[in-house]
Formats: structure tokens, sequence, C-alpha cells
């Protein structure tokens, strides 16, 4: 099962899968529900596993379970889960609501892009929660980083702007930008991020961009609406999706990619710096099935 191994698959081994019949079809779709698919998603996979079996004159559980992962992986097939680091500087974006472990994500991708011999820097754009430029300080001390920092309640674009120019005085490979996760209302933060859109657009014309949300994957289906909304904002390319060590269902992957259009481009399987771990579809698919 390799790096998914710790993914929670109880939903799975209740199903008997050699008797192919609608109590099947049924038990298979509610479980395919209460692993976070939402019910949409796991009643079209199961139209389309009827229509698989029924074809291809599938007569046993190995092969509906093939046809299903066949169709789960499609389903993830949603955009590229590589991260365009092609120019230099690289600007990455990083959202996401407080608590989902934004820092966290941002101080191991700093790790892994550092590890890759890329030299980087932290943008602590977070001036609004307290304590917050502190703990990404942390980490970039950890990943052996740079980082670029006001005081608390400075102006998140002067952070980016100052950021941006630092990097490309210093020939920096990547920018990696953390962002506040509230404000005293949705509309005052989605303003912002948009503002630190358009510094990015601005100061950076030509760079190849990333925004990535962080998603808790133990939210469930409301990260799905946390994640409608940030991308109607900040145009989303990715979802780091974290937390999928403990209790979380693996299928919220799938509900992204088939609710967002936009692909899960790393998952958080732990607490040491290098738990973040690019996403795979098929070996995905392969630790849920």
């Amino acid at each position: 099962m390799g790096i998914f191994a710790k993914i929670k698959k109880a939903w799975y081994d209740s199903i008997i899968w050699e008797t192919i019949d609608e109590e099947f079809y049924d038990e298979l779709e509610e479980s395919l529900i209460m692993a976070d698919l939402g019910a949409s998603v796991a009643a079209d996979a199961i139209k389309r596993l009827r229509d698989a079996v029924y074809n291809n004159k599938i007569q046993n559980g190995e092969g509906v379970k093939q046809a299903l992962r066949d169709i789960l992986e499609e389903k993830l097939s949603v955009g590229d889960t590589a991260l365009d680091l092609s120019t230099k500087p690289s600007v990455v974006l990083i959202i996401g609501v407080n608590g989902v472990g934004k820092t966290t994500s941002i101080g191991k991708l700093a790790h892994r892009f550092k590890q890759e011999g890329r030299r980087v820097l932290l943008c602590a754009a977070d001036t609004f929660r307290a304590a917050a430029a502190d703990q990404l300080e942390i980490w970039a001390n950890r990943a052996e980083c740079e980082l670029v920092r006001s005081k608390e309640g400075a102006d998140p674009g002067a952070v980016l702007f100052d950021s941006l120019a630092a990097a490309k005085a210093r020939g920096v490979d990547v920018v990696l930008c953390d962002t506040a996760g509230r404000l005293h209302n949705k509309a005052n933060l989605m303003n912002e991020l948009s503002k630190l859109r358009r510094i990015i657009d601005r100061e950076t014309p030509d760079a190849a961009k990333e925004t990535l949300l962080v998603l808790d994957a133990t939210t469930g289906q409301n990260g799905l609406q946390q994640a409608k909304v940030f991308k109607e904002t900040a145009g989303l390319t990715g979802i780091i999706l974290t937390k999928l060590d403990g209790t979380a269902k693996g299928g919220i992957c799938i509900a992204i990619a088939q609710e967002l259009g936009v692909p899960v481009k790393f998952v958080g399987l732990g607490e040491g710096i290098d738990d973040l771990q690019p996403f795979d579809a098929k070996e995905y698919v392969g630790a849920l099935i």
C-alpha cells in the first residue's frame, strides 16, 4: 500500500464482493458515501460500475474491484498533480482557513524543495493571527530557508511585495507565501486574497504560479464548501489534503476532484517533516481497495 498505508479503509472491509446483486450495489454505494465521496459522486460511481459489470460480463469479485479502481482513478484525473516550478522565482500561494495545518504544510513543502536543491524563501503574509509569523519562522529554521516577515498587524500586501523583491534580488527558486485564514468577515478575507494575487501577477508577471488550498480531510464534505468559496476568489491550481492519517475517510480526494475539478497535489500522512507526500491517484485508489 506504499505511502498511503495509513489511510483508513474499514468502510471497504465489510463488503462481500462475490455476490453481485442489488443488495451488493446498495451496500457499496452506502459505503462510498460514508467514505466521504458524497451522495452524487457515489451514485455516479455505482451507475458506472453497474454498466461496466454488465457490458464486460464481469462475474467475480476481483473483476468488480478492478472496475471500481478504474472508475475512481478516472474521477481523480482532473489535472496535473505536479507543481509548476519552472521559473526563477516560482510563486506558491498557500491558502485555507485556520487550523487545517497550513503553516505546517508550508514548512514541509519548504523542506521538500530544499532537499531537491532549490533555494526557498518563506513569506509570512498572515499578519492577522497572533504568532503566525513566529510559527513560520520556526519552520524556516527547521527547513533552513529564508524568511521575510513584519510585525503583527502589518499590511500583508507589503510583506508579499518585499518577499518578491527579495526573491528576485537573491536568485530564489521558490517563494512560499502564507496567508490569513480568518478575518472578521468572509468578504474581507477574500478581498485580501484577491489583493495578494494581484500583487503576484504585477510583480512577477512571467513567474510560474500555483495557488494551493490546504484542507483538513477530517472535515469531510464541509471541506468542499470551504474549497468552493476559495476557488471562486483565488483561482485554485491544487489541493493539499492534511490529516489523512487519522479518522479521515479517503474518499474526500475523489469528491474534491469531481466537485471542483481541482487536483489533489499533496497529502499529509503524519506529523513528521517528511510526511507531506505527492499525491498518486493509482497508489491512492489501490490503498483504498
